[in-house]
């Protein structure tokens, strides 16, 4: 029904946003690992969306690309999995490692996700790794892989603490960037960066 919107971003808060588009605002679910990465109030943003009708609601759940709009579509195809669950698992596990894990059979790491067990774990990866591109997912691998060499969070305090969150369990998506997302404000002390970080990430 909606494919997408462009507008202004009004508000920014632990699992949604407010997008402004023509005088009206949209408040739009989004995967935590996805409002990490917002510049912040004000950034003019287009956000692709997911319409959910219930009889007791409708609700927007929004993503920064297509390509993640339809991951996020495939997802709640598989049985036990709806919207909640759905953005829940993005928010943890981030789209790039999410597709590697399904190609991977890696049940481990999705069952990491809250609401997801072993046994739904399994079940995801059996439904969805004929949909999914094993070139893709590697080439998202390697790419992430280069831009943290690359980055500046490769040394130092930003280092540190993302590779505490990933000993915590976090993937290295999510991880770099909720740590990149609070750097210019937390400075370069570990405990605060990590603090601030999981703050983003658990929402």
């Amino acid at each position: 029904m909606i494919a997408y919107l462009k507008g202004n971003v009004a508000a920014i808060y632990d699992q949604q946003i407010v997008l402004e588009v023509n005088g009206i605002g949209y408040n739009i679910i989004m995967p935590v690992s996805a409002i990490g990465e917002l510049s912040g109030i004000g950034e003019e943003r287009k956000i692709y969306t997911h319409l959910s009708v219930r009889e007791d609601a409708m609700q927007l759940y929004g993503f920064l690309t297509k390509d993640d709009l339809d991951l996020f579509r495939q997802l709640i195809q598989v049985s036990g999995i709806g919207p909640k669950v759905g953005i829940s698992i993005l928010s943890v596990i981030g789209a790039d490692d999410l597709r590697f894990a399904i190609v991977a059979a890696d049940a481990k790491t999705i069952a990491k996700a809250p609401g997801i067990g072993a046994k739904t774990a399994q079940r995801l990866i059996i439904d969805l790794k004929d949909k999914i591109s094993f070139q893709d997912a590697m080439d998202a691998k390697f790419a992430l892989e280069e831009d943290m060499a690359a980055s500046p969070a490769s040394g130092g305090a930003q280092s540190e603490a993302v590779e505490a969150l990933v000993a915590l369990g976090y993937s290295q998506a999510a991880s770099l960037k909720a740590v990149r997302s609070v750097a210019a404000e937390a400075g370069e002390d570990v405990e605060v960066l990590l603090k601030a970080a999981l703050r983003v990430i658990n929402g």
